[in-house]
């Protein structure tokens, strides 16, 4: 059986879900398999400056640090708060290709590499639709700096985000963060739509599994 966590590297609610499905995937990672499709949220073909969606994420943020408890840093802060002088053009297909790098590498390690990822960008402020954003991980997972930007700039790795992006879409997944568990080749059941707190989760999966041994 495998989950699949539904992201995106620029949704804030993600980032708000990292510290739990980090946890959970600590919890399950030697009973289940877990693959994180990147879901596609903002299409390179329109990005929009990032004061475009500034004085929405002025009002969101906060909602997801007091639900999640977890905290925006004040350099991806300035961003919002500096709309005008900001250089963003946020957009979702670089950190998907990143990923599917990375994922290459590491693939067991897909759920911890998708929340550094997002610590990278709404901690640490780093702009995620630039390359270099991603060159102090490659020394945290050993990944030969050469070898990543050789395949990040190669269409194949283009092609396998925009496949992900499709998969999203066929498991008819319209807002982040989303878990599911696959059972078999036709079933799957939610686990997550939205940010869901950890213990829910573990109900949720006892639940299901519950159901599968009666079955």
């Amino acid at each position: 059986m495998t989950f699949y966590y539904c992201y995106d590297a620029q949704c804030g609610w993600c980032f708000g879900f990292s510290k739990v499905i980090t946890q959970f995937a600590d919890l399950y990672k030697d009973k289940f398999q877990f693959e994180v499709l990147s879901g596609g949220m903002i299409p390179k073909e329109g990005a929009k400056p990032v004061k475009a969606m500034a004085g929405y994420i002025g009002d969101a943020y906060k909602k997801v640090e007091e639900l999640a408890g977890v905290r925006f840093g004040a350099d991806y802060l300035w961003h919002i708060q500096n709309p005008d002088e900001s250089d963003w053009f946020p957009e979702s297909l670089t950190p998907a290709i990143a990923l599917c790098v990375f994922k290459e590498y590491w693939p067991e390690q897909q759920v911890y590499i998708a929340a550094d990822f997002q610590k990278a960008l709404f901690e640490e402020g780093r702009d995620l639709s630039d390359g270099e954003a991603y060159r102090h991980l490659l020394e945290k997972y050993d990944i030969p700096a050469d070898e990543f930007y050789q395949k990040f700039s190669d269409a194949s790795y283009i092609d396998k985000a925009k496949h992900e992006f499709a998969l999203c879409q066929q498991l008819q997944v319209t807002g982040f963060p989303k878990l599911l568990l696959q059972v078999n080749d036709t079933k799957f059941y939610l686990l997550a739509e939205g940010y869901t707190p950890l213990n829910t989760l573990n109900a949720r999966l006892e639940n299901i599994l519950k159901e599968l041994e009666a079955a």
